[in-house]
């Protein structure tokens, strides 16, 4: 693991991969990488101008690249059905689940969640349960959630999910990637409780230039933030092609295992992909049942393939 790099992906040809939210930051760079290694690469984007020109800008980038788009908005569970009923044949190798916002002001999905806890974890909570079954059916197929150091900042509130007693918009958003990791755990002893052989895993970039750190002030008009933010992110920040290492390793690297979280080795900040230190609520096992409980009653998705 030493000194990783997308150099070391192995050869991914005749692997299906969907990443979603792959127009542009890290997400852009794994759907790349992935397709230069050979896999047949789906971009999951919620806009369709930004999404055919990742396409196109991927494709410049590597000619002979399998790359295609497809409309996914984790905001709206009619979105994430219709993704899941489009999607093409029945063989699915990876699924990136590494769309996310942070730190927005107050706002609401389509379906009335709380946007950070919608986004983040329901919408893909639902699209893996939708996606499950070509999952299952695929050897060797792994799922790779993309959490956040951050996530050390709060634990769930399973009494409170979408943040309705008090809102505070870093407290949601580590609630959110706590939630990620602890579905990651989760997901993963469900796996082994049916004997399955994907993997679920995940990963942080630490931290990396990317349009996260601008939207939440930008959204809300605070210039001085966004600034700011724009500063530490040129002064502070990793590249995105280094922030997404830990998510390629997690989906491709040969000794990955269930449930294990993957970060930049220096300080959980920036450098090559090692094991990452994560809250021990994430590996609760009472916890991640009743988190389970209530994401499947809020979207409506029930893994039913892992109930045979």
């Amino acid at each position: 693991m030493p000194g990783w790099s997308a150099q070391d992906i192995p050869d991914r040809r005749g692997r299906v991969a969907v990443v979603t939210g792959a127009n542009s930051g890290i997400g852009y760079v794994t759907a790349r990488e992935l397709a230069r290694h050979g896999a047949r690469v789906l971009l999951a984007c919620r806009s369709e101008p930004r999404g055919r020109a990742a396409v196109e800008r991927l494709v410049a980038e590597v000619p002979d690249a399998q790359a295609e788009f497809a409309r996914l908005d984790l905001g709206d569970l009619s979105s994430v059905r219709e993704f899941a009923a489009a999607f093409p044949g029945d063989r699915l190798d990876l699924l990136a689940n590494n769309a996310g916002v942070m730190a927005l002001p107050y706002g609401t999905t389509a379906d009335g969640f709380e946007t950070q806890f919608g986004v983040n974890h329901l919408g893909h909570f639902a699209l893996t349960g939708l996606l499950l079954p070509a999952l299952l059916g695929t050897p060797g197929a792994r799922v790779v959630t993309v959490s956040s150091m951050v996530h050390a900042m709060a634990n769930i509130d399973i009494d409170d999910l979408n943040s309705q007693r008090q809102y505070r918009r870093w407290i949601a958003y580590a609630r959110s990637k706590s939630a990620n990791l602890l579905f990651t755990h989760e997901l993963a002893r469900r796996l082994a409780a049916r004997g399955a052989d994907v993997v679920a895993t995940a990963a942080h970039p630490g931290y990396a230039a990317t349009n996260l750190q601008t939207a939440g002030p930008r959204m809300e008009g605070r210039r001085v933030a966004e600034r700011f933010a724009e500063l530490a992110t040129r002064v502070v920040a990793q590249p995105a092609g280094a922030g997404a290492l830990p998510t390629l390793y997690a989906a491709t690297a040969p000794d990955v295992r269930p449930d294990s979280f993957f970060g930049p080795g220096f300080a959980m900040w920036r450098g090559a992909p090692a094991p990452s230190r994560r809250m021990p609520w994430t590996r609760d096992d009472r916890a991640g049942e009743l988190l389970w409980a209530a994401s499947e009653r809020l979207t409506g998705v029930t893994y039913d393939a892992l109930e045979g």
